[in-house]
């Protein structure tokens, strides 16, 4: 592989990375038309397609995905080379992205800001919603995800914690409605809900089996809306125990204990698993998961 060769393939990453032309322009240092110069000559040097494009950017076809996975694991290995050969080691810079399930935002944010104040180099990329960001492709480093232990062969899945759950309801509506004493009450009760009715999460199973479809009055698509919900008196819904306990105006309907429980797991790819940048961040997000108190 030629450096010309490696240039375009670079530019290709960042492409697929950030999807937009500007956007990889801009983290190159180079103009735009050199990016679309450099990915028009790497397609027809492989003569495929590596992008859809459209009117918000470019999207990678499956050839493009894949040239992303190589070029991300390339990228960071030839980072850790520089350094070594200018005599400086494996330092901790550049680009971290993270990924997680949506909720986690205020237990992260506290971790990237330390991890920033010891490593200053480090650029953060936090991705939370429901999408599953694929660490093959090179789309994150480090990814927290809920539910069964992630089976890919490729990724190192260690256990973070378990994230307990309760059923809560508001103050205003037990004051106009009753708290229910047992599962003959649940038809009298409104609860809130997941709008994907299939939710493999636990208490949800536990909704689809204890509570009539007719009850759940109310579905949202965000975890990070149920307790919203159910503190407007929406219905009674399913809360992190770690976010109910103290706030005065919740009350505890229900705990099973650990069958309720979600387990959270720390998701790396092999192939980066033992850089420093990655092991640094897991080392900071486990010492503060010790101290988080989520059961």
């Amino acid at each position: 592989m030629s450096l010309d060769t490696w240039d375009e393939i670079r530019t290709a990453y960042q492409v697929a990375r950030l999807g937009t032309v500007s956007g990889a322009a801009e983290v190159l240092g180079v103009h735009h038309a050199t990016v679309i110069r450099h990915i028009d000559a790497l397609e027809k040097r492989l003569g495929t397609k590596l992008f859809q494009r459209h009117a918000r950017g470019y999207t990678a076809t499956e050839a493009g995905r894949d040239l992303l996975s190589t070029a991300q694991r390339t990228d960071e290995q030839f980072a850790q080379l520089v350094s070594r050969i200018k005599g400086q080691g494996e330092t901790v810079t550049g680009e971290l992205v993270v990924t997680s399930i949506a909720g986690m935002a205020k237990l992260l944010t506290p971790i990237f800001a330390a991890f920033q104040d010891d490593h200053p180099g480090v650029v953060i990329r936090y991705h939370s919603d429901m999408r599953l960001y694929r660490l093959d492709y090179g789309e994150a480093h480090v990814a927290i995800r809920a539910g069964a232990m992630p089976e890919d062969a490729d990724y190192v899945v260690q256990p973070l914690l378990r994230m307990g759950m309760g059923l809560y309801a508001s103050r205003g509506y037990v004051a106009a409605r009753g708290v229910p004493q047992g599962a003959a009450d649940y038809a009298d009760h409104r609860f809130v809900g997941p709008t994907d009715a299939e939710n493999r999460a636990p208490f949800n199973r536990w909704l689809r089996e204890n509570v009539p479809e007719t009850c759940v009055t109310m579905r949202v698509s965000e975890p990070e809306a149920w307790a919203p919900a159910v503190r407007a008196g929406l219905g009674l819904g399913f809360i992190p125990v770690r976010e109910a306990e103290g706030d005065p105006d919740l009350v505890e309907v229900l705990r099973l204990g650990p069958d309720w429980e979600s387990p959270l797991w720390l998701v790396t790819h092999v192939d980066l698993h033992r850089t420093l940048k990655v092991q640094a961040f897991l080392t900071a997000l486990k010492k503060a998961a010790a101290g988080w108190n989520c059961a």
